[in-house]
């Protein structure tokens, strides 16, 4: 990706710091009412970009193109989005969202994993990619209706037996690609809660703008 390229379509917009979707320059750092009136499992969400054109066409190539020196750039612009934000407490550790087996054979990689490898480098936090666990394969959250995507991941994840220790009192760091209506961090921001962590934030490089 060219430096203008990066100007132009990679550039900071004031958000929700908790859901990420974007507010006005007025409410910057203020949670949206979405976010107060909802509350989501997660405490925060930093997100690197907009999921729009022509971007979403380099989370596709990634994702099912297999374009992973895509993953390192993204990795780039979600620790810029990290450093850029004052006063920001780094996680103890990050997670990348897992993906169902019959998709992870499919696709040969999970592209959460493929940013957060480097994304961990950047920061300095140590990854723990088996940190949870996705027992089992759900239908892909973007062909499923708006209004069921919560009953469609519901009870998708759970935390590895022997990461336990990884996860009571810490704040916990979450890795994905896009997040779109946020029902899948949520869920597994829930599970990592429910296990007793202290926080959970997350780190994902395009944000689907509300429609």
């Amino acid at each position: 990706v060219c430096a203008p390229c990066h100007a132009q379509f990679v550039t900071p917009t004031p958000r929700c710091p908790r859901c990420a979707n974007p507010v006005g320059a007025l409410d910057a750092r203020r949670e949206c009412a979405a976010c107060l009136t909802l509350r989501p499992a997660f405490d925060a969400t930093l997100a690197g970009a907009h999921y729009q054109a022509p971007l979403d066409q380099l989370v596709l190539q990634l994702k099912f193109g297999g374009a992973l020196a895509l993953a390192p750039w993204f990795a780039a612009v979600v620790r810029d989005s990290v450093l850029g934000e004052p006063g920001f407490v780094l996680p103890d550790v990050l997670c990348p969202v897992p993906l169902g087996p019959r998709r992870l054979v499919e696709r040969g990689f999970n592209q959460a994993l493929e940013v957060a490898r480097p994304l961990a480098r950047h920061l300095g936090i140590p990854l723990r990619p088996r940190l949870a666990i996705r027992a089992g394969d759900t239908r892909a959250q973007s062909g499923v209706a708006p209004d069921q995507r919560g009953s469609n991941i519901a009870g998708a994840f759970s935390v590895a037996p022997d990461a336990l220790a990884f996860v009571r009192g810490k704040h916990v760091g979450l890795v994905d690609d896009v997040m779109t209506s946020g029902h899948t961090l949520g869920e597994l921001a829930a599970v990592f809660k429910r296990s007793g962590a202290a926080r959970v934030s997350n780190f994902v490089f395009a944000r689907t703008p509300p429609r």
